[in-house]
Parts: C-alpha cells; structure tokens; sequence
C-alpha cells in the first residue's frame, strides 16, 4: 500500500490543476488517470478547447488566471502550430515537475475502501504494467467526469434534470428526467491541394440537408460539436458509452459525406477526413451533492458567495436531449433546432466551497463536471477553464484541510485563509480583495515612484485590492509610451529591509483567447505571438546606502507571474520594463515584496 495526503482521480485539465495546487502548497499528492494522456477533454484523444468564462475572448476581461492560465501561456509559447499532442506533453511536464506528485497513467480505478462514511483507500490498476495498486490517502478527489470514484464511495449523487420545484428553476422541466447532455466526437480534415473523392461507407448514415436542419457547417476544417449522441431515454452516457461512440463515427462519416458530396461546399473538393477523436467528449453524467447545489438562479443573479472559491461566466448552454437524433426519434420539425439552447448569463457568477465535497462521503471533493450543481447550472459550469479553476479551489482546500488535519467541510472554519491563500497563487476571486499580511510593500513604510504613467493607472495600482482589469478598471500600472531604454517603478522603503522574494504579476490580456484549438475561427482571433500587454524583457535591481548589491535580468518571458528569490538587505527595489510583446505601454498589475 502506498500512502498519500491527497489523491486526485481523473487527470483531466481539473484533476491537473487540484494536484498541482495541492503539491505546490506541501500536500503529497497521487494523480491517476485511466488514459495514457492528461488532459481528459483537452487532450488529443478529444480536442476540446479550454474555454471558460471569457467565452472565446468575447466577454468583459473575465479568462481564468492561476494554474490554468500558467500551463496556456506556456503552451502558447510552444506550441504555435496548435498541436493536443504538444499541449498533452505540455500538461505531462507540468505534473512531473511538481515533486510532490506521483503520476499514475493508463491506471484506472476499480473500487474504494469506506469505513465510517469516509474513503480509506482505493484499488487500481495499470494496464501497460499488469500491476494492481492500494492506494491511501487522508483526502481524496474525484475528477472523473462521471464521478466513477464517488459513485463506488456511495456518495449522494444525481443524474438528469431536476424538477423546476426543486431549486425554483424557471428552466427545468415541470417533472425530473433522467435525460442528459449527450457526447460529441470531433474531426478534422486536411487539404491535399488536389481533387479527393469520398464515398461513404455503407455502415454511415446518409445525412441530408433537411436533416442537419440549422446546425451550423461553419468552417470545414474540422466538425461539429452538434454532432451529439445520447443523453436520452435509448442511451445513457454511462452505461451505454461504447454503443454512443459507434453511433458517432456513423454520424460524422455521413457528416462528411454530406459536406463532400452533397454539392453545397465546392470548396470540399480537396479536403480528407485526417482525424477523429479517440473517445467521445461527454458532457454530462453523475454529479454529487455537496452541502450546497448551485442553481440557475445563483448563475442569473450574478451570486457573491461569501465562501468564493472559483467562479464562472459561460452562458447556460444546455443541449438538446438527444443530439443529432432528438428530431428523428420526436418526429419533430428540425428546421428550427440548432443543437443547443443559450440562455444568457450577463456577468461573472461565484462557485462557493460548499459545492465543492460530498455531502455524506467525509473526505471527498469533487471536481471538474460532477461537482454539486443542478443540471441548468452545469450547463455552465461543465466548460474546461471553469473546470480548471474549480480544480485549483480544491486543491488549496486540501492544502488547508492538510495543515490543520481536518476534513473538507471543515475548512469553511478557515475561508478567509483558504480565499487569501488562493489569491497569493494567482486565482481570481470576484469580490474578494487581497489582505497580504506578508507584502512588505503593503504592511510597511514605503513609498512607489514611476518613469511615467496614465490617468488612474498610477504607481499606487501596482499593489492594490485586485491583480487584473475588472470591468473598466485596469487595476495595474501603465507607463506613457514606453522610451528607448524602459520605463521603471521604483520601491524606496523607509529603512534597510531584509528581502526574500519579488513576486511581478503582468497583464496578459484577460480580454483574449490564448487556448490551443482545433477551430480556425477561434484560431484567427488570436494574436500570433504572445499577447501584446504581456511583458517580454525586464531587469530588477536591488540597492542598498545608494549602492547596486545585485541585478537580476530576464529575457523572453512569456508568463504573466514571476517569482524571483534572493537573500538580500535592501532599501530600494527598481524594476525596469524594456520590451513587451506589442503594446506600447509598461504594465505590471502587481508587485509583492516578502
């Protein structure tokens, strides 16, 4: 038997960010994950982009920072062809670097040890190796997606639509269905520069115009998300997952074929089907019940909970029962559905702890899409990049639960601590203001001067309640247009101070997409380098009684937190911006000095 403080299963994009959080804070992490990649929907096996709240780049600065944003501007930075496979190598680097985590690859979970309401340990098994695991843990996550780890905990769950009785949901069914979002498989295509033809084969299904109705052909390079099975009354996105994977090779084949041969899209003439998904992207199945069920309502009021630990902003985009085949089966007028239904949300709501660990099962968290929401809610929640955020909330809380040898409900004795130590890690929490009692820039006699700066945006922003743009408020310090040789901010403490560490938080434009994606749409709308606000070259220098004791200088950054560590005295810290990656303006939205 092998013994951790924590173990994460399920190594999608919110298992990484849980095991990653967790390790960084001392947590002796497990990760294991029954795919030979990490990523789960991210990954190549599926292709999904990391979308969350900023939905695409088209909403009010709101994209995630923190671990998730850490591991995309790495990967944009490597990754300019947009390769999953890349980005799966990206997400793998990331996990065996911590040294606090044991990764646990093609290792699948097959059932839990519970005495006393709480999960003592569980037995896997990795199948490249033959070998069978025991695994132990004081606290354990489930990142799944199907909730498989509490499932065989006996934790509370729930599957379907509630009642609209239930949470006062004005769009939930008068009665509760067992119906689901079904899953997808994508494709893409490649142009060979000549004539290709296709022919169908006979086991596909034959697609019309009239059948694919309003859903929209948008680009022919890849397809579709509403290519969708399952979820209904026939098919269960669970038990009957393997039969919805062939039932979706036979819809995308006569997709293309359509595309192909139908004579609508000439410009098809040299395209080939040059990839489909290993495993259909599911986006909806088992979800537990924690000690609070976000709900519509929480979602179109914009909810502030006061035990925030993460936060979401995609409309509710709740598909069609069914799929592609709903009209079919409900002999319903086609024309008019278009695969899934928006209901707008108009700003940033708040996901609070309480939603974030079974009810019943002591020790369990759960992330990713089998968190504690009704099914109108996870038709928000369910994206990756609020996925992302939800896994780093748990991974903190099982930092604090570890310090204090506690279990995940009571860690809501410590909000304040968990919600500070989240921020300190990068994480966005809306409302929720930063109390650093261990900035030496805030909790001592200092004062900030600067080269230059912009109406509202002056040297007093650099360390205030918030380390972005929120709304109109850019909540950084912003030069003139930049000189020749920099612009620089200066912190001059009233007397000899002992330092640690510099910690710089840069803009990296909250306002835009940087996510690795198989659609050339959202492919265009990104800048092809770095984002032009973020800081590219900058130097720091330390002096003491007027003299320089050291110089640090960095080349080509391209992350938005820098951390830099020194064993000086100093009364005088300067840091000069010298290049960036467009912009013509010095941006640095927080400086931290310990």
């Amino acid at each position: 038997m092998k013994k951790y403080d924590f173990i994460v299963v399920g190594g999608g994009m919110s298992g990484i960010c849980a095991a990653i959080s967790a390790a960084r804070n001392g947590v002796k992490t497990a990760l294991v994950h029954n795919r030979p990649v990490l990523g789960g929907n991210a990954s190549s096996e599926v292709k999904v982009s990391i979308n969350g709240a900023g939905r695409v780049g088209n909403f009010r600065h709101a994209m995630e920072s923190g671990v998730i944003l850490e591991i995309l501007l790495k990967n944009k930075k490597i990754n300019v062809g947009h390769s999953f496979n890349i980005l799966d190598h990206i997400n793998w680097e990331f996990i065996k670097n911590e040294s606090n985590i044991d990764l646990y690859l093609n290792t699948s979970m097959m059932s839990a040890n519970v005495e006393n309401d709480e999960i003592k340990s569980i037995k896997v098994f990795q199948v490249t190796t033959q070998k069978e695991f025991e695994l132990a843990a004081d606290l354990f996550c489930d990142t799944t997606g199907d909730a498989n780890l509490a499932y065989e905990a006996g934790a509370d769950y729930i599957i379907g639509h509630e009642a609209r009785s239930t949470y006062n949901e004005s769009l939930a069914p008068e009665e509760a269905t067992k119906h689901t979002m079904g899953s997808t498989l994508l494709f893409t295509t490649r142009d060979l520069g000549k004539p290709v033809k296709f022919k169908r084969p006979e086991w596909a299904y034959e697609m019309t115009k009239e059948y694919i109705g309003r859903r929209c052909v948008h680009e022919l390079s890849n397809g579709y998300w509403w290519c969708e099975v399952g979820g209904d009354d026939e098919l269960s996105t669970t038990e009957n997952a393997e039969e919805i994977r062939d039932e979706l090779i036979k819809y995308a084949y006569g997709i293309f074929d359509y595309i192909k041969n139908s004579g609508d899209y000439p410009e098809a003439e040299n395209l080939m089907l040059d990839w489909f998904g290993a495993i259909p992207g599911k986006r909806e199945s088992r979800r537990i019940i924690g000690d609070y069920v976000l709900n519509q309502n929480d979602l179109e009021a914009h909810r502030r909970f006061s035990d925030t630990v993460a936060y979401g902003g995609w409309g509710m985009d709740d598909h069609t029962v069914g799929g592609i085949r709903a009209e079919f089966f409900k002999k319903a007028n086609n024309k008019n559905e278009k695969g899934t239904i928006w209901h707008p949300v108009t700003d940033v709501y708040t996901i609070p702890y309480r939603s974030l660990y079974s009810r019943n099962i002591k020790n369990l968290y759960a992330g990713g899409r089998c968190l504690s929401v009704s099914h109108m809610a996870l038709s928000s929640t369910r994206v990756i990049g609020t996925c992302s955020v939800i896994g780093q909330a748990i991974g903190t809380g099982a930092a604090i639960a570890t310090k204090y040898k506690i279990l995940p409900r009571e860690v809501n004795e410590h909000m304040k601590e968990l919600q500070q130590l989240l921020i300190k890690d990068d994480a966005y929490l809306p409302f929720i203001k930063t109390e650093d009692k261990e900035d030496l820039i805030s909790n001592t006699a200092c004062k900030i001067t600067t080269s230059s700066y912009q109406e509202n945006c002056g040297p007093e922003m650099v360390n205030s309640d918030f380390a972005r743009r929120i709304y109109d408020d850019e909540n950084a310090w912003i030069s003139q247009q930049m000189a020749e040789d920099g612009e620089f901010i200066k912190v001059d403490f009233e007397q000899t101070t002992p330092i640690k560490e510099v910690v710089l938080r840069f803009d990296p434009d909250f306002n835009r997409t940087v996510a690795t994606s198989i659609a050339e749409t959202h492919r265009n709308r990104q800048v092809e380098e770095m984002p032009y606000q973020l800081i590219r070259d900058y130097k720091i220098e330390f002096f003491k009684d007027g003299e320089k004791v050291k110089e640090l200088e960095v080349d080509d950054n391209y992350q938005r937190v820098n951390k830099h560590y020194v064993e000086l005295d100093v009364d005088s810290i300067k840091i000069t911006i010298l290049k960036n990656y467009g912009d013509p303006y010095a941006r640095i939205c927080d400086l931290r000095v310990y």
